[in-house]
């Protein structure tokens, strides 16, 4: 289990920006601009800064680990409409219907009550307010590996990896449920093709994903395999050295409307 709350993972989730991809997406999705966000789950601050630089009139970043917020707060430094709340997902203790968006990014797969989940994401948000879930599916997590889908090779190496994985993430189906049952209408999923990383070749690759075993499904594996998981992505990938690797990760998005009225919330 990845521990959030350690100064060696501090600036794990910080110590990039959002990708292009994503922003466009998000666009696509809903207009940011002149809206109050909340992005729960917000680790270092990259989606959050990624939102107000959107055009987002105020952005609350909140997560459950105080070391994750304080690099979220060195990494947003400069952005005065960004603020940072320490709070949990199922229970954030932030005021009843106050944001036009919320965001759960990577955050669903964590969490084993995904209703009281989306019932506090309805809670929080003004009538006709939009949810944003984004995670991977079962089937976003095992697409087969390729030149730019790198974790598709995780699982074809090492099969006895794939019911780990599969195993906390949830089918889009029950994403519709549980969102349909907290109140929230016309749910719609999109896909996603969001930019991991660029690399300047295979050896830079590979590096990387020794670097990963703290906080992936990597961190299964004993250091021997993930020696022989480097050889197996080489023979696969076939790169001259310097050729450049654009690594992608599929992601499924759920947009939903919260609705005045529904299960006793009147704004």
């Amino acid at each position: 289990m990845i521990n959030f709350h350690s100064e060696d993972n501090r600036s794990t989730y910080s110590s990039r920006d959002a990708d292009l991809t994503w922003e466009n997406k998000i666009q696509d999705i809903c207009d940011v601009k002149g809206k109050k966000v909340l992005d729960i789950g917000c680790g270092g601050g990259i989606y959050s800064k990624a939102l107000a630089g959107m055009g987002a009139a105020a952005v609350t970043g909140l997560d459950f680990s105080e070391q994750q917020l304080s690099s979220a707060r060195e990494n947003c430094k400069g952005y005065s409409n960004i603020d940072f709340n320490l709070g949990n997902a199922l229970d954030t203790k932030l005021g009843t219907g106050q944001y036009d968006i919320v965001l759960e990014r990577a955050v669903i797969h964590h969490i084993k009550d995904l209703d009281t989940c989306f019932k506090e994401i309805s809670r929080l948000l003004k009538p006709a307010g939009i949810c944003l879930i984004q995670d991977r599916t079962p089937e976003d997590c095992l697409l087969e590996g390729s030149s730019t889908h790198i974790r598709g090779f995780f699982f074809s190496k090492y099969p006895e990896l794939i019911n780990k994985e599969t195993s906390r993430r949830y089918t889009s189906e029950k994403v519709y449920k549980v969102l349909g049952d907290a109140g929230f209408t016309d749910s719609k999923e999109y896909k996603l093709w969001e930019t991991r990383e660029s690399y300047n070749g295979i050896d830079d690759l590979v590096k990387d994903i020794v670097n990963r075993t703290g906080r992936s499904i990597l961190y299964e594996l004993s250091d021997k395999e993930i020696e022989d998981l480097e050889g197996y992505i080489k023979g696969q990938l076939d790169h001259k050295d310097n050729e450049p690797i654009v690594e992608k990760d599929r992601w499924t998005i759920w947009k939903a409307v919260h609705q005045k009225g529904i299960r006793g919330f009147d704004g």
